[in-house]
């Protein structure tokens, strides 16, 4: 699904899982058709699991926490349900970690659809999904609508209130997606505490006054229809078919001098992040081999001329360690050299098995930098890997240096 999109729902009871590399608060708010929560009973979290007719149900951190609704059981003038979901550890954002939910018939668990929201950035916090009713349909939209104030500011917006001292209300992150209508005022029920602890007062969110086009790049596909060929941003799951395609990878990046100009020697590194963008280990020209050999580095190119990738880099993703969840592909002109100097930079990622090229993302800007990072595969509490298209430019000549930024990148 993409923002905004919809689906009519051909079962009573749907499941909503929504899942990213670190863990996730999920919560399910019951909505009449003001907008508003009814009561504080209609708000369902881990401290109050169960509603009419909604449920929530933990992952324990080893797979991804759930809403599930059944609309026959909901209460008389229950239109609408919201999915939220907010990073667990404090103050962290979405940057770099974007979620996924999976909307699953609820008997079945067979999959009804899946939206990831592009293009997160400031956002603690998320309207994922929604449920609703609509000409006596039920159906699921896509909305991806962030906050940058928690989860107290997606309770304020829909007539929960914390009981918390009086502060400063810090402004909403812009919605990834078109919000919708606003309501007439209600008023608000106390729920407290609700987060385990003090939360910041809520703004309601900054909105367009109508539907934004997605950024250029924005959005996440699969291997569905074969070879991939990503623009800067644009994400892919490395699934076909619903089901993980790869367990051995190569990463193969090349470049040429530009003009024909001297000789250029780039390296070409991973770096391995751990769920909380902790710093795992690096694999570059000095260190050839890392993680129990499940990443390996073909060695050093000094020059870039000639055919083909100039340096490879072999991830075993059945064989990397539990706590490697983030890999970031970089490049470095350890020889001092611009980008501006650089040529027909790419990277590949390539089935081991098969050889087959499968994702490629072609650097079709440069900036007078001597570090770029290419590219990152985070992996999912499913199990698949999504790769990312980078091409962000950083001021240095070795791994070492691409560390902190790359952490921030995730």
């Amino acid at each position: 699904m993409t923002p905004g999109s919809n689906l009519p729902l051909n079962t009573v009871g749907v499941t909503v899982e929504v899942a990213a590399p670190v863990r996730l608060d999920v919560s399910g708010l019951l909505l009449a058709a003001d907008g508003k929560v009814r009561s504080d009973a209609d708000f369902i979290f881990y401290n109050q699991p169960s509603g009419p007719g909604v449920d929530y149900r933990s992952g324990g951190g080893a797979a991804p926490d759930s809403i599930t609704v059944d609309t026959g059981a909901l209460p008389a003038g229950i239109e609408r349900i919201v999915v939220t979901a907010s990073p667990d550890a404090a103050g962290q954002t979405f940057q770099g970690i974007e979620p996924t939910a999976t909307v699953r018939d609820a008997a079945s668990g067979a999959v009804i659809a899946t939206f990831t929201p592009p293009q997160l950035g400031a956002e603690t916090a998320l309207v994922v999904v929604e449920v609703y009713l609509r000409g006596g349909v039920w159906k699921v939209r896509a909305v991806g609508q962030g906050y940058a104030n928690g989860l107290a500011g997606i309770a304020t917006d829909f007539g929960v209130s914390v009981d918390e001292e009086p502060a400063a209300a810090p402004a909403a992150a812009a919605p990834v997606a078109p919000p919708m209508p606003p309501a007439p005022p209600a008023p608000a029920h106390p729920v407290s505490p609700w987060l385990g602890g003090p939360a910041p007062a809520a703004a309601a969110p900054a909105a367009p006054p109508a539907p934004a086009a997605a950024p250029p790049g924005a959005g996440k596909i699969n291997l569905d229809k074969g070879r991939v060929s990503l623009q800067k941003n644009q994400t892919v799951s490395l699934v076909k078919g619903g089901r993980p395609l790869l367990s051995q990878v190569k990463m193969g990046l090349g470049w040429e001098p530009a003009f024909r100009g001297a000789d250029i020697d780039l390296d070409a590194s991973v770096i391995a992040y751990g769920p909380q963008r902790n710093h795992i280990d690096s694999c570059y020209f000095g260190k050839l081999s890392i993680l129990g050999g499940a990443i390996k580095h073909s060695g050093d190119n000094l020059t870039g001329e000639g055919a083909g990738d100039d340096e490879v880099i072999v991830v075993d993703l059945g064989r990397l360690p539990a706590e490697a969840t983030g890999l970031v592909f970089t490049v470095n002109s350890f020889s001092g050299q611009k980008f501006t100097e650089v040529a027909k930079a790419y990277c590949r990622l390539i089935d081991a098995a098969s050889g087959e090229e499968l994702v490629r993302f072609d650097l079709t800007g440069a900036e007078p930098q001597t570090g770029v990072m290419m590219a990152k595969l985070i992996k999912q509490f499913s199990g698949e890997w999504e790769m990312t298209a980078m091409g962000d430019f950083v001021k240095s000549r070795t791994v070492r240096g691409m560390v902190k930024p790359a952490s921030q990148a995730l």
